[in-house]
């Protein structure tokens, strides 16, 4: 294979892969807006869009796996498809997390709305937005922007933890809305996942961009300043 090839290959492997993201976010804003108007056809779109990011999900690791073969890159071509290959499972679980979200909405049909002391729709929208800024990051090849996303994580893990102290106390208190707590709870559950998952993505991005491996280093993620590189 030619470089130049190599590098098309490369760009053909990046443009899928952001294909993908496009559909795993949408499949966590419809999750969520199915949970807000409780709208089962919403659900159905989001079982589609699982399917499809399945598919692409073994492409685009066929895809890497035949550069790996056929190239053996070095440096930083080699860390940027190691990470296509980390952050493509990534994705495949955030629309994992869309479809067990429209999943407990589905359950919840039958189910009389009422207000619980959580607020989804703002969990999912940080939610969302970590992805949304770690793809980003990804597209602009910006290990800063990746770190910022690092930092998000903290605020999501705080709403889930409150979210389940409040909805455990209504579940305790108020036992014939035990089902909607439970399933709330859940949903908040697959929104921390995603949150996670948009860090591994970030965390990814700086190991493409910088050679650094910053997974449970939070002394590393505050000291930019003080990543090695390596070329």
């Amino acid at each position: 294979m030619t470089r130049i090839r190599f590098q098309q290959s490369l760009e053909d492997l990046k443009e899928n892969l952001l294909i993908m993201a496009g559909l795993a976010e949408q499949a966590i804003q419809r999750a969520i807006e199915a949970y807000r108007v409780r709208d089962l056809s919403i659900c159905d779109l989001v079982s589609r869009s699982e399917i499809a990011i399945n598919r692409m999900e073994r492409d685009i690791d066929q895809a890497a796996l035949d550069l790996l073969a056929m190239e053996q890159p070095m440096a930083i071509d080699l860390r940027f498809i190691l990470s296509v290959i980390k952050i493509n499972a990534d994705l495949e679980r955030v629309g994992d997390s869309a479809k067990s979200i429209s999943d407990r909405v589905r359950m919840m049909e039958q189910m009389a709305v009422v207000d619980l002391p959580v607020d989804i729709p703002r969990m999912a929208a940080l939610a969302a937005d970590m992805v949304r800024k770690s793809l980003q990051a990804f597209i602009e090849a910006d290990a800063e922007l990746a770190r910022g996303v690092l930092t998000m994580d903290d605020a999501v893990d705080t709403m889930n933890r409150s979210a389940y102290k409040a909805l455990t106390r209504v579940m305790e208190e108020q036992s014939h809305l035990a089902p909607q707590a439970l399933n709330a709870l859940m949903i908040c559950r697959s929104l921390e996942r995603v949150a996670d998952h948009a860090t591994n993505i970030a965390e990814d991005v700086i190991f493409w961009v910088q050679g650094a491996d910053v997974r449970h280093h939070k002394s590393i993620i505050a000291k930019a300043g003080d990543v090695q590189t390596f070329h």
